[in-house]
């Protein structure tokens, strides 16, 4: 029988992963980052977390979904998500982590799950893209931007999730 505290943690390391997938689909990951992280600091009574690294995590997570919310209001192109791009998505991030795992070790595993991911969703819209006939297809500036977004995003929080390890782990 697992102890509380495996449980706790690997339901945190879980969240982390969520996080980081969920800003792949223009949604708040960021923001579920530093919620985790202030979790894990209420149940440990702030050990190893300090009110310094939250209050620097907040600070991140309110620019990056600031940044990002203005992006899409001047019109950045968001692309079609359905339940094929979500589970497609989902495996290529899991292949991601699996891939570079063996070469870079810990960062490889959340680096690789970002990466993977994100690959997997540029490609199904470029495809998606190439389907459509020329008057309803967005320009490859529009595609190249998304892009851009989606992976100031998560590059954002896979630095969240660096911070918070380095701190939890040193």
């Amino acid at each position: 029988m697992p102890s509380f505290a495996f449980v706790a943690f690997s339901v945190f390391f879980l969240i982390l992963f969520a996080g980081i997938y969920l800003t792949l689909f223009d949604l708040l990951g960021t923001v579920i980052i530093f919620l985790d992280v202030l979790l894990y600091a209420l149940f440990t009574g702030f050990d190893r977390v300090s009110g310094q690294l939250l209050l620097l995590l907040l600070l991140i997570a309110i620019i990056v979904e600031s940044i990002d919310f203005f992006l899409v209001m001047k019109g950045a192109h968001k692309p079609a998500t359905r339940k094929k791009t979500f589970w497609m998505s989902a495996i290529g991030a899991v292949v991601g982590a699996f891939i570079l795992t063996p070469f870079f070790w810990g960062p490889g595993i959340w680096g690789g799950f970002f990466l993977g991911g994100f690959a997997v969703i540029l490609t199904l819209e470029i495809a998606r893209q190439n389907k459509l006939k020329s008057p309803y297809r967005v320009s490859n500036r529009a595609v190249f931007a998304m892009a851009g977004r989606k992976m100031f995003k998560g590059l954002a929080a896979l630095f969240m999730v660096a911070l918070s390890l380095s701190n939890i782990y040193s």
